[in-house]
Parts: structure tokens; sequence; C-alpha cells
């Protein structure tokens, strides 16, 4: 028998593939209220979901009349700098355009952040009961996942900072914490930044800083001056109430944004 015949029909392709990978239980969203209602035979507006935090009131006017206009655009690609969002936001911001990263979510600019600094010999650090996005993102990698045990079912931020490695290249914090609802002042978070070494990354995941009380939310984007290892993630998908459309977005320095 031919040897390259023999060899396709013994070898499987996705052995091929790292074993990091290959052990990697797949996230599981809230499920639709559609597939649920078809499981159960009920009728899709007696159910109530909550699983996803999504936004009960939905997109504003304004979003949704925007969304009409754009909808004839579709046969086009769109602009992949995402010029004008970017413009948008560093208006809002007050940061330049070259420090702001647009992701498919929030969720992609924490794995944009894992593949661009992490890999097989280095480490990542995040909580317990934090975002279950932090493990994975980290586990897709090939890095090692450092787990410190919450404090009050959030972070215990001075054992992350005991827990960083000489091989730890990644920090996540979610403030407030997703799923537990705990939030760190802004006080505790500078403290923090400034034990963290200035060549590992800290991804703040702040998906939910709009619900904070303007007291309490603080201003993480003024840290970037002072931290350039920092990285801010937000999203429309939560108050903004635009899910669907996978819409999220970094802040950093301009070279982390780079890469």
């Amino acid at each position: 028998m031919n040897l390259d015949t023999t060899l396709r029909e013994t070898t499987d392709v996705c052995e091929r593939a790292p074993d990091y990978v290959r052990a990697i239980a797949p996230y599981q969203p809230g499920k639709p209220i559609s597939e649920l209602a078809r499981e159960m035979g009920l009728p899709e507006e007696r159910i109530v979901k909550l699983a996803s935090n999504e936004n009960p009131r939905g997109a504003s006017p304004k979003a949704l009349a925007a969304m009409r206009v754009a909808i004839d655009q579709t046969g086009r690609y769109p602009d992949g700098n995402g010029f004008a969002l970017k413009d948008a936001l560093s208006k809002r911001t007050g940061l330049g355009p070259e420090c702001i990263v647009i992701g498919n979510g929030s969720n992609d600019v924490l794995e944009m952040a894992a593949r661009a600094f992490l890999a097989p010999g280095c480490s990542a650090i995040y909580s317990e009961h934090a975002f279950a996005v932090y493990p994975l993102a980290t586990q897709a990698t090939g890095a090692i996942g450092i787990v410190v045990p919450a404090r009050d079912f959030g972070h215990d931020l001075n054992a992350m900072a005991h827990a960083v490695r000489s091989d730890t290249r990644v920090v996540f914090v979610a403030n407030p914490n997703n799923p537990t609802g705990t939030w760190l002042p802004p006080k505790a978070i500078r403290a923090f930044l400034e034990r963290i070494p200035s060549d590992v990354l800290v991804v703040l995941d702040e998906a939910y800083n709009e619900y904070l009380s303007p007291e309490d939310r603080g201003d993480a984007v003024r840290l970037l001056d002072q931290f350039p290892n920092l990285v801010v993630s937000r999203t429309f998908s939560k108050a903004y109430g635009l899910a669907g459309l996978r819409v999220g977005y970094g802040m950093t320095h301009p070279q982390v944004a780079d890469l």
C-alpha cells in the first residue's frame, strides 16, 4: 500500500491541533429565547431571559434609525479600521484614534489581548468567579491560567498582585465583576496598577461601567497616561442595548493598540 495513502487513513487531522486547544470546553452563552421556546413548547412572549444581562430596554431609537440607513450598505465591505467609530470615541474620551481598538464585542478585545501577549510558557492571572472568557482566552494560547481565590465573591487585588510571576504576561480584572456584581473603587484600581510590573499587561474589563453611579465610576481612561501597560475594554452590548451588533472597544497605549 502507498505510504501516503496509509498515513491519510490512520492519522486524524484533529490530533494535529494543540492539546490545549482540544481541551477547551466552549463558552456556553445564554440560550436564545426562540430555542428555549422550541424545547419547552412555550410561547416566546411568556419567556423572560435574564441569563445574558441583556438590556431589557433595547436599543435607542436613534441607533435603530442609523441601522436602517446602514443596511443599504451591506453589499460593501465595511471600513476595517473603524474610522467613524474611532473618531466618535476619540471625541468622547479625549484619546487619539491610535489609542482605540475596535472589537467584535468586548470579548474580542479580551481575546486579542491574550493572543498578542500570551503563548505557551507564559501565565495569565484572573480571579475566581470572574468572567468565563478569561480562562478560555488564556487556554486558547497555551498559556497557564492562575486563578486567585475570590474575596467576598470579588477580586482580591492584594492576592492577585502577589500571584504575579516572572512568566506572567496578562492580568484580567473585571470592574464591576461579571457575574457576581462586585465593584472595586478607583483608588483600589490605581493602587493595584502601581504594584504590577510595567511589563505585565493589565486588562481592565469595564463592560458594566455605565451601570455605576457617576461618583463610583471613576475614569480609568485617565490612567492610561501613567500606565502604558493598561487596556480598558468596554462594550455597546450592555447599557447601550446593542448586544446583537457585537460592538466593543479597547483603549490603551498606541503601541499596545498597534499589536
